[in-house]
C-alpha cells in the first residue's frame, strides 16, 4: 500500500535558483538515508549532478523561449510512501521509478531517492519542470494530485501490493482542518461584538459607540476605526463585512435593514450534485490469450498481451472500487440498470427528435392551408370546375396536402403557430438537457459493461485453472 502526494518547488526566499534546486535534491539524496547512495537512481540525468543539470536545462529554455513566467516552478517534489514491512528498498525504488515515467509521461528528467531512515519505507521523486525538448514546461493541470493517486495505485496493484480501499477525502487547507477549533479572527471578533451591542438596541450611532467601550472597545472618530480590548491596531469600519459597516450599522439603528442571517454548516457547504458525471473510460477490454491464433504463433504477442492484461485487470478492479461494486450481484445489477436508464435517455431524444420533425412540417401546412382554404372553399363552390382548377391549381393543391396530413396526424383542431413555436422551444431546451447526461451515461454504461465482461473473462481463466467447467460463455 502506498500513498503519494505532489509538490511544488518554488525558489525559496533569499535564495537563487540554484540554490533552490541544490537544497531540494540535497536533501533527497541524503546519504545518511539512501545507504549512501545506493537508493538513489536517475532518468535522463546523473544523481551527483542533478542539480546544475536542471539549471543548465531551464537556461536552454529561455535561450529557446525567451519567456520568463513570474512565480516560477523549479521543479515538483513527488512523495510515495509505502506500508511498513510490505516492500524492500530496492523494490520501493523500482516502483518510484515507474510512477515518476507514467506521471511525466517519460518526457521529463528526475531522480528517486529511496530513504529507509523511517518505519515506512518512502520516495522523494524530484522532477524537473523543463521538458528535456527544454521548450515546453510541466502543466499542473486540475486534479493533478488525483491523477497521481491513481497511477500509484495501478502500479501498485500491477506489482502485487495492496492499495487504499476508501481513501479519506483531503481536508482542504489549515482553517479548514481546523473546523469548529479555528480561532477566530480579529474582524470576526469585532462583528461579533457590533452583533452583540446591537442586540442591546441603541437609539442611536453615539449610544452604539458608548456601548462598544462598554465592552473595552476603543473609537477613533477620525478614522472611523475601532480597537479590540488588549490589541494595538484598530480596524476601519468600512474594512468589515457588508453587514458591519458605518452605513449598515445606522440602518440596523434605524430599523431599515435586518439582522444578518447567522450562516451554519449546511449554508456554508457546497448543494450536492444532482447528477453524477462518471469518469473517462480508462481500462479495455480484455484479449483471450488462450483462444487467440496471433498469440499462439506469436510469443511476442502473447508476452504482450499477458502484460496488458494485467493492466487493465487493474484498471477494471479500481473502478469496481470507486463504484463499490464488489460482488458479481451487484455488478449485473449495475449493469442492468445503466443499460435500462441509457435505452430510457435514447428513447426519450429520438421522441423529442421526432418531434421536432413534425412541428416544422405542421407549421408549413398550417401556414398554407390558411391562404388557400378560402381558394378551396370557392373551387367545391363551382363543383369542382375545371377552368377554375387550371387557374388556381398550384393553392388547391397546397390545400389538399395540408388536409391529407391533418387528417394523417388525426388533428380535429388546429394548433396556433404561435403555440406550435413555443412547443418547439421548450422541446428543444429538453433535449439539450437529455444530451448534456447521453454521452456520460452512454460511457458508463460501456464502462459497466466492460467491467463485466473483464470479470467473467477473469474468472473463466480461474476456473480454467482449477479444472472446473464454466457457464458464463452461455449468460
Amino acid at each position: 500500500m502506498a500513498t503519494s502526494r505532489l509538490l511544488k518547488i518554488h525558489i525559496n526566499k533569499g535564495k537563487t535558483i540554484a540554490q533552490t534546486i541544490t537544497d531540494r535534491t540535497d536533501y533527497a539524496e541524503n546519504p545518511l538515508k539512501t545507504r549512501h547512495g545506493e537508493l538513489v537512481t536517475g532518468y535522463q540525468c546523473d544523481p551527483r549532478t542533478v542539480d546544475t543539470e536542471f539549471l543548465m536545462a531551464k537556461k536552454e529554455y529561455f535561450r529557446i523561449t525567451g519567456r520568463v513566467q513570474k512565480n516560477d516552478v523549479l521543479a515538483y517534489h513527488i512523495r510515495q510512501s509505502f506500508k511498513p514491512g510490505e516492500i524492500t528498498p530496492e523494490e520501493a525504488n523500482r516502483l518510484g521509478h515507474e510512477l515518476a515515467l507514467r506521471f511525466t509521461k517519460s518526457n521529463h528528467a528526475f531522480i528517486v531517492a529511496t530513504h529507509v531512515d523511517k518505519a515506512h519505507i518512502h520516495n522523494h521523486i524530484v522532477f524537473n519542470s523543463t521538458d528535456l525538448d527544454c521548450a515546453h514546461k510541466f502543466v499542473d493541470f486540475w486534479k493533478s494530485n488525483k491523477a497521481l493517486h491513481r497511477i500509484n495505485d495501478i502500479v501498485c496493484l500491477e506489482n502485487g501490493y495492496s492499495v487504499i480501499d476508501d481513501p479519506k477525502p483531503p481536508k482542504g487547507h489549515y482553517g479548514t482542518w481546523l473546523g469548529g477549533r479555528k480561532e477566530p479572527s480579529s474582524r470576526e471578533l469585532l462583528e461579533q461584538i457590533i452583533e452583540k451591542v446591537l442586540q442591546q438596541n441603541p437609539a442611536t450611532f453615539e449610544d452604539f459607540i458608548k456601548l462598544l467601550e462598554v465592552e473595552k472597545c476603543e473609537f477613533k472618530r477620525s478614522r472611523r476605526s475601532v480597537r479590540l480590548p488588549g490589541k494595538k491596531g484598530f480596524l476601519r469600519l468600512s474594512g468589515l463585512s457588508d453587514d458591519y459597516t458605518e452605513e449598515a450599522i445606522k440602518e440596523r439603528i434605524a430599523g431599515l435593514r435586518p439582522a444578518p442571517k447567522k450562516k451554519t454548516p449546511a449554508a456554508d457547504a457546497p448543494a450536492p450534485s444532482k447528477t453524477w458525471t462518471p469518469p473517462e473510460r480508462k481500462f479495455s477490454l480484455l484479449i483471450d490469450v488462450q483462444n487467440s491464433i496471433k498469440a499462439q504463433n506469436s510469443p511476442g504477442y502473447e508476452r504482450w498481451s499477458k502484460l496488458f492484461n494485467l493492466k487493465q485487470s487493474a484498471k477494471t478492479l479500481l473502478f469496481l472500487q470507486d463504484n463499490n461494486l464488489d460482488d458479481l450481484g451487484k455488478l449485473s445489477d449495475a449493469a442492468q440498470k445503466a443499460k435500462d436508464d441509457f435505452n430510457d435517455l435514447q428513447t426519450r431524444i429520438h421522441a423529442i427528435d421526432d418531434r421536432l420533425k413534425e412541428i416544422p412540417a405542421m407549421q408549413k401546412h398550417i401556414g398554407a392551408y390558411v391562404k388557400t382554404k378560402d381558394v378551396y372553399a370557392e373551387y367545391k363552390r363551382r363543383k369542382f370546375s375545371k377552368k377554375f382548377y387550371a387557374e388556381n391549381e398550384k393553392a388547391i393543391n397546397d390545400c389538399k396536402a395540408a388536409k391529407a396530413f391533418f387528417d394523417e396526424k388525426g388533428l380535429a383542431k388546429l394548433p396556433t403557430i404561435n403555440s406550435l413555436k413555443q412547443e418547439y422551444a421548450a422541446l428543444a431546451a429538453d433535449k439539450k438537457k437529455l444530451y448534456a447526461g447521453y454521452s456520460a451515461a452512454r460511457n458508463h454504461m460501456q464502462e459497466i459493461l466492460m467491467a463485466q465482461q473483464n470479470v467473467h473473462q477473469l474468472l473463466d481463466y480461474r476456473d480454467a485453472e482449477r479444472g472446473i467447467p464454466s457457464d458464463r460463455a452461455e449468460r
